[in-house]
């Protein structure tokens, strides 16, 4: 195994205590270290193949001459056969610092040979940073292993890379802000010029999702009934491809017939966005099934001021055309319940209340008030919540996760997470509103506990962690990090309430550490926006966001969720890149819809869904790749739509960041 001399590089001396590269077949690559100043070092190794050669694995090693506290990698690598596949080099890198410097490596993002892949690995019980090439697998949901049968073809072989190192107080409080800037202006800025819609084109996507959802699809959508002696309605929380009236067999009801307000699929804020659409178009059968959206989250019962997240109906089996499938039964019989991506029930009627959804729906409540119209109704019922939430507080500022609606105990699992930021969020309204003191204490706990235990640690576990598709860990990892990464698994929702609650804190007091603690968690979230376009991807993925660091989607549909925050931080920090990246987020949120707007999702909808046709357009899936590949265009795309987090979600987005931003939207007119 060669050493790489950098001998005539005294910064890189001081950081690192060796550098190795692996032979291919018997030949070393030259190398060449190249000192671009402020920190970056670009690597570069080449050497002609006189002939194809097979080999199982090839690989750059760095060792680092500190002793990190700190690692960060994009994805998971839990055992020594685990790699970070290039399918998730959203802003590629690794990152391991101690008190006094940061040392980053970022593989510049090349087109590999089809017979082998690149990947990263951080082994922190090593103290080594390895970049490489290999085939590669994907295990559990969704990991990535190397295995045998890589080839690399006659020719000429290259492979370069960028190192960073940061030793000043900014570069230490936040080691993401440089790397994010790096990859920014380097390719993710001109790319999402060249390759996402101009602003002038979101209005035709944001009509698309309201002709399909409240005329194309209505008959599957919209979902009208009374409820305690009021007409409500909102749109079905969702629908599979097979509900298309052109598809010929019998259809299946996806889950349950249901209606949500919670983190990931909230109606009262798609509602939002309808209500701004159909005041804009004048359209007042729009208008007013928005408010119907609005009263069915007002009719959801309070118990000692908490509330349930889901209303729903039960399925029964029926016999079509010889084939036994689904169907809802009506809304006569419908219930309460929660959200069943818990560690406890699969059953929406059985799921414990969620504070974390509570706190999201309280919070769009207020921002309805404040922002739409002003129903004392709603702020009633928030201020009614909330009372009953800071007594949920421990003395070191958490909220717990999940109460038992029978026992109305606190569940431990998750007890002290990050998902208490979104209450910290609603917390700071509330005081901006009323001017009660407790509510503004009780939001200095949580945030006080946020820089304690949650931002420097990367603890950023909350429900979607272990207990939505991306089980991996569940069982083993919850409150403990995986060893051989020194990380815990992540998601990015924890990231975005806690860059919202250090926002909102700062807008209310004036205080600028806020503002420093919340970009150190908003940069850490960009991480997982891509910050390129990697060039085996089909379809545009720059400005799209994954989930978190065992999964594999691309343009998820949260990037809807956060792109109004990252716009916000823009605005308060003047800071471009910043704008630009929300601009892409918000971009990309349509970039899964079925529609002429986007010919190459078009053509792989077609290609994998022969029988969508132009009344299906508005049609959208929530995430690209999900499955950790896409090695034909197709392989990204699902089957289903959920309105709420998917095309309503996407142009509620679009609607607030107008009448937010109307400088930066100018060309977004209806």
């Amino acid at each position: 195994m060669p050493s790489i001399d950098y001998s005539h590089h005294p910064a890189l001396c001081r950081i690192l205590n060796g550098m190795e590269v692996d032979l291919l077949g018997e030949i070393c690559p030259d190398v060449h270290i190249t000192d671009r100043g402020n920190g970056f070092f670009s690597v570069e190794l080449s050497t002609e193949l006189p002939f194809a050669l097979k080999q199982d694995n090839w690989q750059v090693r760095l060792y680092p001459a500190i002793k990190p506290h700190f690692h960060w990698a994009p994805h998971l690598t839990p055992n020594e056969m685990s790699v970070i596949d290039m399918h998730v080099y959203r802003t590629p890198a690794l990152i391991m610092q101690d008190e006094k410097a940061s040392l980053c490596v970022m593989p510049d993002v090349l087109l590999p040979a089809p017979s082998y892949r690149w990947y990263m690995d951080l082994n922190a019980e090593e103290n080594c940073l390895i970049l490489g090439a290999s085939k590669t697998k994907v295990t559990e949901h969704v990991l990535y292993e190397r295995v045998a049968g890589a080839v690399f073809p006659a020719g000429r072989f290259s492979f370069s890379f960028t190192i960073l190192l940061q030793n000043d107080r900014d570069g230490l409080d936040n080691p993401f802000r440089r790397v994010l800037a790096y990859w920014w202006e380097k390719m993710g800025s001109r790319q999402a010029r060249q390759l996402l819609p101009r602003e002038a084109l979101l209005p035709a996507y944001v009509k698309r999702a309201f002709a399909w959802a409240f005329d194309l699809w209505k008959e599957q959508m919209w979902q009208e009934f009374w409820l305690s002696g009021k007409k409500v309605g909102a749109p079905a929380f969702i629908v599979n491809v097979s509900q298309c009236k052109n598809y010929a067999k019998p259809w299946s009801q996806r889950e349950s017939l249901s209606v949500w307000n919670q983190a990931w699929f909230s109606s009262l804020r798609s509602a939002a966005g309808q209500y701004r659409y159909a005041k804009a178009c004048n359209d007042e059968d729009l208008l007013e099934k928005a408010r119907m959206t609005k009263e069915l989250a007002l009719s959801f019962p309070q118990k000692n001021g908490l509330f349930d997240a889901v209303i729903a109906v039960p399925n029964e089996k029926v016999e079509i055309d010889g084939v036994k499938v689904d169907r809802p039964l009506s809304w006569d019989n419908y219930y309460f319940g929660n959200s069943n991506r818990n560690p406890f029930t699969r059953n929406l009627h059985k799921a414990p209340y969620h504070i974390l959804d509570m706190s999201v729906t309280a919070t769009e409540m207020l921002l309805w008030y404040v922002e739409l119209e002003a129903d004392e109704r709603l702020l009633s019922y928030a201020v009614s919540y909330a009372d009953a939430l800071i007594t949920w507080q421990d003395e070191e500022g958490f909220f717990p996760a999940w109460i038992d609606k029978e026992t109305g105990k606190a569940h431990a699992i998750l007890r002290k997470s990050p998902e208490s930021a979104a209450s910290a969020t609603l917390l700071w309204m509330l005081y901006r509103l009323t001017g009660q003191e407790e509510y503004r204490a009780s939001a200095e706990k949580v945030l006080a506990a946020m820089e304690r235990e949650i931002l420097y640690t990367g603890k950023w576990e909350d429900f979607e962690t272990y207990w939505s598709c991306g089980r991996y860990g569940y069982d083993t990892l919850v409150g403990k990090k995986v060893a051989r990464n020194n990380m815990y698994k992540q998601s990015t929702l924890s990231m975005f309430y806690t860059a919202e609650a250090f926002l909102t804190a700062y807008q209310v007091t004036g205080d600028s550490a806020y503002l420093r603690l919340g970009q150190r968690a908003l940069d850490e979230m960009l991480m997982v926006q891509s910050s390129l376009q990697p060039p085996w991807f089909p379809l545009p993925v720059v400005g799209g966001f994954g989930v978190m660091n065992a999964d594999g989607e691309h343009n998820d549909a949260r990037q809807s969720l956060f792109a109004n925050l990252i716009l916000k931080y823009g605005c308060v920090l003047s800071l471009p890149e910043y704008t630009e990246r929300g601009l892409a987020a918000l971009k990309a949120s349509f970039s899964m819809m079925y529609c002429p707007e986007n010919p190459v999702a078009k053509a792989a909808w077609e290609k994998r869904w022969p029988f969508l046709n132009e009344k299906d357009y508005g049609f959208t899936m929530e995430n690209y790749g999900h499955n950790g590949y896409t090695e034909a265009i197709e392989d990204g795309i699902g089957e289903f739509t959920i309105w709420d987090w998917g095309p309503g979600s996407a142009a509620a987005a679009v609607m607030r960041a107008a009448e937010r931003f109307p400088d930066l939207l100018e060309e977004c007119k209806l």
